[in-house]
C-alpha cells in the first residue's frame, strides 16, 4: 500500500514552519490520540501515520531528505522510523570490500530493537516537570539459556552451511555478491536442541515497568530517549535497543501555550473596565493581582513577566499574557435598564472616544469617494 504524503497527513503546506507543523500535529494528536479512542483501529491507524509524518517533518534533515526524496529517501528505503533500515553502504559495503580485498569476515553485531511509547501528560506537568511510571511490553533475555536459545547444558553449533559467517557469497569474475545465509539466518550458528523455557527465541515477553523523568518544558511531540531499554540484542551479543517516549500534553481549560508564552483570556464586567479595578488571575503558580486602569478595552494585553514555561534547554521562564474582554450585561432588571438609559442619555463623545474616532473616519471617506 503506497504510504500518504507527510504533509498531506498533517494538513499543511509544503513551505509550513515549525511552529505550524506542530501545531498541525497537536491537534491531531489530540483527536485520535488512544486513550481517547480506546478499541478504534481507524483512530489508532491515524494517530500513528500522524506521530510519523511529525517525526520526520519535524526535524530538518529528515524533512529536507524527504523533501527531495520522498519515503524512498534515494535508496528505495524507507529509513525514518525508529531503528531504521540498511543504508547504502551496508547492501554494497560486502561487494565494494571485496573488490578491493577487504571484504568482511563476519557481519556486525546487530543491536535490540528500539520501542516507543506515547505519554500523555497534564499542562502543568509539561510545564514544571514529572516523574511518571509507564509499562511496557517488551522481550527479555531468557534466563534459562541465558540468550543462547539452546538447552541448557547444550551450546549453539557453528552453521555448516555458512561456516559461521551468516553469510553465502556469489563470485562471478569480478564481482562477489553476499546475502544471508538461508540456514541460520545470518546468526552462524543453529540451534539442535531448543530451550523449552523460550523456544529457541533466546528471550521471553514481559511488562516491564520503567521510571520515566519529564523535565520541565516540554510539549506535544517531544521526544525522551531512554538508552538501553528497548529490547534486548539477538543472541549475537549486541547492545539493547532504546526506549522512546513521545509527550502528549493533554489541553487545558484556562490556558494557551505558543512556545514558552501562556496566553489567558479573563472577562471582565461592564463597570471593572469603565471604573478600573484589580482583578485576580490564574497564573501557574497560583492567582495573583492585577491592576486593570480605568477605560479598558476589549482585547487589552497585559504581561506577567516570567509566569509562563520554563524554557527546555533552560534560558529563565516565558511570560504569561492576559487578555481582557469586556463582558456585555445580559437579564437586565427595570432598574438597571433605567440607570443604563440614563446613562446612554447623559453620555457625549467625550465618554467614547473610539465610537467618535470610527464615525470620523468614515466622514472621510464619504467625502473623499464624492470628489
Amino acid at each position: 500500500m503506497e504510504k500518504r504524503d507527510y504533509y498531506e497527513i498533517l494538513g499543511v503546506e509544503r513551505a509550513a514552519d515549525e511552529q505550524a507543523i506542530k501545531s498541525a500535529y497537536r491537534k491531531l494528536a489530540h483527536r485520535y490520540h488512544p486513550d481517547k479512542n480506546p478499541g478504534d483501529k481507524k483512530a489508532e491507524d491515524a494517530f500513528k501515520e500522524a506521530s510519523e509524518a511529525y517525526e520526520v517533518l519535524s526535524d530538518p534533515d529528515k524533512r529536507a531528505r524527504y523533501d527531495r526524496f520522498g519515503h524512498t529517501n534515494g535508496t528505495g528505503f524507507q529509513d525514518f522510523g525508529f531503528g531504521g533500515a540498511a543504508s547504502i553502504n551496508d547492501i554494497f559495503g560486502d561487494i565494494f570490500g571485496e573488490m578491493f580485498g577487504g571484504g568482511r569476515q563476519r557481519r556486525a553485531r546487530s543491536r535490540g530493537q528500539d520501542l516507543r511509547y506515547h505519554l500523555e501528560i497534564a499542562f502543568e506537568e509539561a510545564a514544571f516537570g514529572t516523574a511518571a511510571r509507564i509499562t511496557i511490553p517488551r522481550a527479555r533475555t531468557c534466563a534459562g539459556c541465558r540468550g543462547s536459545g539452546a538447552k541448557a547444558g547444550t551450546s549453539p553449533r557453528t552453521c555448516p552451511t555458512c561456516g559461521g559467517t551468516g553469510e553465502l557469497r556469489l563470485t562471478q569474475g569480478f564481482f562477489s555478491i553476499a546475502r544471508t545465509c538461508h540456514h541460520c539466518h545470518g546468526a552462524g550458528r543453529v540451534i539442535v536442541e531448543k530451550c523449552p523455557d523460550c523456544g529457541g527465541a533466546g528471550a521471553t515477553r514481559e511488562e516491564a515497568v520503567v521510571e520515566v523523568k519529564v523535565p520541565p518544558g516540554v510539549d506535544t511531540g517531544t521526544r525522551l530517549k531512554l538508552a538501553g531499554e528497548g529490547e534486548p540484542a539477538p543472541a549475537t551479543g549486541g547492545a539493547p535497543g532504546d526506549l522512546y517516549v513521545v509527550v502528549q500534553v493533554r489541553e487545558h481549560p484556562v490556558f494557551r501555550r505558543e512556545d514558552t508564552e501562556v496566553l489567558c483570556d479573563m472577562p471582565l464586567s461592564f463597570a471593572q473596565a469603565a471604573l478600573g479595578t484589580t482583578i485576580d488571575v490564574p497564573t501557574l503558580d497560583g492567582p495573583t493581582k492585577l491592576k486593570v486602569p480605568a477605560g479598558t478595552q476589549t482585547g487589552k494585553v497585559f504581561r506577567l513577566k516570567g509566569k509562563g514555561i520554563p524554557a527546555l534547554q533552560g534560558g529563565g521562564r516565558g511570560d504569561e499574557h492576559v487578555r481582557v474582554f469586556v463582558e456585555t450585561p445580559t437579564h437586565l432588571s427595570k432598574e438597571q435598564r433605567d440607570l443604563l438609559e440614563q446613562f446612554a442619555a447623559i453620555s457625549g463623545e467625550e465618554t467614547n472616544p473610539q465610537t467618535r474616532s470610527f464615525w470620523e473616519k468614515v466622514g472621510d471617506l464619504l467625502r473623499e469617494s464624492k470628489k
